[in-house]
């Protein structure tokens, strides 16, 4: 198996994300990362880590997409850039997996229309996941690709949702739930209740109902589905929480969970392949995640998962 890596990428690459391969190529196994990037960038720090040329496949570039640039005018404009060739790569099935923590909407772009939207799949969704005081996870999606969802769509996300935590975080039979403002089904503004009447009798996962805000931590699901404007407000208000606490020094073994770092990256659900968006901020540690995240939805084969729900 090859995972691929967007090396530009990131506020700190090339030389954070090429570190954070040094890591990730330690802990996987039967696994080639393929470096793409600036090779006279590159080499340096693989050679100061004192780790070996021959441990990688590094495909040359000094284009990339900055964080700030357009991603549609970008994308069409640099076919070269890490980013452009990294998908190249991944729609010839040369890598089986793509990861990078540059411009969030150019790995969107490149997702939806280089290796394209899996058919049936009415919206491509992000998924992030939130730490359960037992010590599990909460997948939630979507966190920000689909800010205006309609009821089909949040219903595909349970479907993807559902799939994600049964083949990646080894649940057998995972509760889908959606976020709402009540439990009670005639609960939440009309996208709510036009939803819970969609998956009440769903046959296509096991829909648990609605979940309210307070309850998203605790054990009572283990998806969670909203759209992307509210999920996405919900992970940055778990984001600021972790700061706080680190800042106040009240850090336990459940809040340091809330680590962004400790997850790497976010899957981008729905496509005909297996890509991951890293934060931009990201440090060595949380590069070496995303790639292992990767690596891992690659091995669990999501996207032929995916594929055959929606036949």
């Amino acid at each position: 198996m090859r995972i691929g890596i967007d090396i530009m990428g990131g506020d700190f690459g090339p030389k954070t994300t090429t570190e954070g391969a040094i890591l990730a190529q330690k802990e996987l196994h039967n696994v080639e990362l393929v470096l793409i990037g600036d090779e006279t960038k590159i080499l340096p720090v693989l050679e100061d880590k004192g780790a070996s040329k021959r441990s990688f496949s590094i495909v040359h570039t000094t284009e990339f997409i900055g964080m700030g640039e357009h991603p549609i005018k970008a994308f069409k404009k640099k076919p070269k850039s890490s980013i452009g060739l990294g998908f190249q790569l991944l729609s010839n099935g040369e890598i089986q997996g793509f990861a990078g923590a540059g411009n969030t909407g150019a790995m969107m772009i490149g997702s939806m229309y280089t290796v394209q939207t899996i058919p049936g799949i009415i919206r491509p969704s992000i998924a992030s996941v939130l730490p359960k005081e037992n010590g599990g996870v909460n997948l939630i999606l979507d966190v920000g690709v689909n800010a205006d969802c309609k009821p089909d769509v949040l219903y595909q996300f349970g479907i993807v949702g559902s799939l994600y935590a049964k083949h990646v975080l080894g649940i057998e039979t995972p509760r889908v739930s959606l976020l709402n403002i009540g439990e009670e089904p005639e609960k939440g503004n009309l996208l709510s209740q036009a939803t819970y009447n969609l998956m009440k009798d769903s046959k296509d996962f096991n829909f648990v109902g609605n979940i309210e805000g307070r309850d998203v931590f605790n054990d009572g699901c283990d998806v969670v589905v909203c759209d992307g404007f509210t999920g996405n407000v919900v992970i940055k208000e778990a984001e600021a929480f972790y700061h706080l606490m680190k800042k106040r020094g009240v850090l336990d073994d459940y809040f340091s969970r809330f680590n962004y770092e400790i997850y790497g990256g976010s899957p981008i659900l729905g496509i005909n392949s297996n890509v991951v968006v890293g934060h931009g901020i990201s440090n060595d540690v949380a590069i070496k995640n995303m790639i292992k995240l990767a690596a891992e939805i690659a091995k669990a084969k999501l996207s032929n998962r995916i594929k055959e729900a929606f036949k």
